[in-house]
């Protein structure tokens, strides 16, 4: 088993955010998170980009910080109703995807959000009332309840 070292250039979901330094499997790295251009091996010349990288991020976040919270409150307060088919006993045909709420919470009067930033509890499969959290800012997250209706 051996260990790659890179530099996130981007945000990943349970490992880091940009500018951070990270160990993970090689494959893991080489199959996902070079080729989408998430990362960026660890040199000695990287860690220029790293400075920068966080600087970028140092000021992005403290301007953010703020803003990020007017919008989780905006999302809290949010009542999200989305259309999909379902058939007897209110299976769905297909699943609800993190695209399917953010389109959904936009036509609801809600703020834009980047898809990437929905975490989805499980696959949402049936009808109901589901709970879905909104990673608006690093330190700020929130939960958007959203009644699957069918269509």
């Amino acid at each position: 088993m051996s260990l790659t070292k890179l530099i996130l250039t981007q945000e990943v979901t349970g490992l880091g955010s940009s500018g951070d330094t990270v160990e993970v499997k090689g494959g893991y790295a080489r199959n996902y998170l070079l080729p989408r251009g998430l990362a960026i091996q660890a040199t000695r010349g990287a860690e220029k980009q790293i400075a920068s990288l966080r600087r970028a991020r140092a000021a992005r976040d403290v301007r953010s910080l703020d803003e990020a919270q007017t919008v989780a409150a905006q999302l809290s307060k949010l009542t999200v109703t989305l259309p999909a088919k379902a058939g007897d006993g209110g299976r769905l045909f297909g699943r609800i995807t993190t695209a399917d709420v953010v389109a959904a919470v936009t036509a609801a009067g809600g703020p834009s959000l980047d898809r990437r930033r929905v975490e989805l509890p499980s696959s949402i499969k049936s009808t109901g009332t589901h709970t879905v959290t909104v990673r608006v800012h690093p330190e700020v997250s929130t939960a958007v309840t959203i009644e699957v209706v069918a269509a």
